[in-house]
């Protein structure tokens, strides 16, 4: 399910336009209201819970309905490396010809997508894309080590498994090349990153096809079923007595000078000391009513899910070639990735679903399960230099971020609320947050 924010005037004081509030809408109050019910506003929650802080998420659907739910479930130290490197812009430029290329820009003029395109550009350069890898290596590496226990210690039962991931190679040129660049870069951030040849990696995934030319195995990197990981997360945090407030849209936010009063949904209106936006890809429009922009895209991913084939891989696998990742659980199997830039252009893309099914066929014996479960597309919320945005505003004074995790929502989600609870409750945290800090961007 896929619903959007509406697009709203700027705030003004609404002061005296507030109505009187009854004992009932006091009870709407909360130490912490989180705007989001995704991966990461449900683990910003669920710490928040853990250091004795109270917490109410509206949730504009159910909790995980967006990115969360239909995403590749891998949890990956080994993609710390952004997008924003040289090369990449005339890639996209490249692929402006190609509706089923991995990563697609739509052609089509969009104002806030060009003036995004400019600012990644200006991001693509060396310097920046060093401090990127360090800033998302650093919350990766967290957060894939708070995970395990958390899956533990909470009881979720989502198929964890620590087994590593496998990229997978066909051509010598790009096995060469990603030796010489991104293991290269995994090397400097202290990552894993083994140098498999075609013999060793076929030998550790007898459902490739023949023919691999070498492979970089990661063994740092694990996989879950997001969908069950979020259902277990929203269980918790009710568990610990947080508030779920679903089907709650939100139509305004009131503000008294630098402060957010009210906000305003389909279900009632909600008062919180502080607020947490986590909305993900949705977190621009609604930012607009504070007179902050964001400076983030969508970047809108698909994926199949199946039952499981006979001949599954045994590890999570990325196809390098068509930029395919694989994931396979106990009781299910799912293709997914491809990036496409087109706004908020909603709705399954017919060409972009059958490339998934070519480039699993172009190297697995069975590339697909015996029964079509789901066909789904998400919005990933991409910020303009690859790193996320979390932290406190600049700007309000009692409004605090969390989003613009790109691809990596699971992958950061357990660092990204330990973050969050740590500010919030003027603890020191276990991360510098000034990589990810908001300030950087004047918001």
């Amino acid at each position: 399910m896929h619903l959007k924010y509406r697009r709203s005037k700027r705030p003004r004081d609404r002061k005296a336009e507030a109505p009187r509030y009854n004992a009932s809408m006091d009870d709407s109050r909360s130490d912490v209201l989180i705007l989001g019910g995704g991966v990461i506003g449900l683990s910003c929650a669920l710490y928040l819970l853990r250091a004795g802080i109270g917490v109410r998420v509206l949730e504009q659907g159910t909790p995980g309905c967006g990115s969360s739910h239909g995403n590749c479930g891998t949890l990956t130290p080994s993609h710390a490396p952004p997008l924003t490197m040289p090369g990449t812009f005339g890639l996209a430029l490249r692929s402006m010809l190609r509706a089923d290329a991995p990563l697609y820009l739509n052609p089509r003029f969009d104002g806030p997508r060009l003036r995004w395109l400019l600012g990644f550009v200006r991001h693509c350069n060396w310097r920046d894309f060093e401090h990127a890898a360090a800033a998302r290596a650093t919350i990766l590496r967290r957060s894939r080590a708070l995970l395990a226990g958390l899956v533990r210690d909470e009881g979720i039962d989502c198929g964890f498994a620590e087994e590593g991931e496998l990229y997978v190679y066909r051509s010598a040129k790009l096995r060469d090349a990603d030796e010489r660049h991104h293991a290269a870069v995994l090397d400097r951030l202290g990552i894993e990153a083994r140098r498999l040849r075609g013999d060793q990696v076929e030998a550790m995934e007898p459902a490739l096809k023949p023919g691999v030319a070498g492979g970089l195995f990661h063994p740092g990197d694990a996989r879950l079923r997001p969908d069950r990981y979020v259902a277990g997360l929203a269980r918790r945090v009710r568990e610990l007595g947080g508030a779920i407030v679903n089907g709650a849209r939100i139509d305004r936010l009131d503000v008294d000078g630098r402060r957010l009063t009210h906000v305003r949904t389909t279900r009632g209106v909600f008062r919180g000391e502080r607020v947490v936006l986590a909305l993900g890809a949705w977190s621009p429009l609604l930012a607009r009513q504070l007179d902050l922009r964001l400076p983030m895209q969508p970047g809108k991913g698909y994926s199949l899910t199946y039952t499981r084939p006979a001949r599954a891989p045994r590890h999570a696998l990325v196809l390098r070639e068509p930029a395919v990742c694989v994931t396979t659980w106990a009781d299910g199997y799912r293709l997914g990735s491809t990036m496409e830039f087109s706004g908020y252009a909603e709705g399954l893309n017919r060409t972009r679903l059958d490339a998934l099914r070519r480039g699993a066929a172009s190297g697995l014996h069975e590339p697909e399960g015996p029964e079509l479960l789901e066909e789904w597309w998400g919005w990933r919320p991409m910020s303009v230099d690859e790193v996320p945005i979390i932290g406190p505003s600049t700007r309000w004074s009692n409004l605090h971020l969390a989003t613009a995790h790109g691809m990596l929502g699971v992958s950061m989600s357990a660092a990204t609320g330990e973050l969050v609870a740590a500010q919030l409750a003027g603890a020191v945290p276990a991360l510098d947050p000034l990589p990810y800090a908001p300030a950087r961007f004047g918001l």
